[in-house]
């Protein structure tokens, strides 16, 4: 189980969640933030400086925003883990941008 980053921050991309994780699991795409699955201790820290609460734990997710969970998980899938923030990033992947738009569009 991790955290979620759901349609609420699509566009935003308030970068407070990432000041707050002491893992520096939340990475930044085109649209809007990612959570990484294997990355996140559920320590729960970035889920309540959320400035628009788009932050649930996996299991809480409302049901309208249920497409988010799977583009999170397919944001960081040409990646792998751990991720090292020093010799690759999720927005130079191939596939950030695409995977960012599903996201920010609600589909997989």
């Amino acid at each position: 189980m991790t955290y979620i980053i759901a349609e609420p921050c699509v566009d935003v991309l308030d970068k407070a969640c990432i000041e707050e994780c002491p893992v520096d699991c939340i990475y930044e795409g085109n649209r809007m933030l990612y959570i990484h699955p294997d990355e996140c201790v559920d320590c729960g820290a970035c889920e309540p400086v959320c400035p628009v609460e788009a932050i649930f734990y996996e299991d809480d997710v409302p049901e309208q925003w249920k497409d988010y969970t799977g583009a999170n998980y397919e944001f960081f899938e040409d990646l792998g883990s751990p991720v090292s923030r020093a010799t690759r990033s999720p927005t130079t992947s191939p596939n950030a941008s695409s995977n960012s738009n599903a996201a920010a569009s609600g589909t997989r």
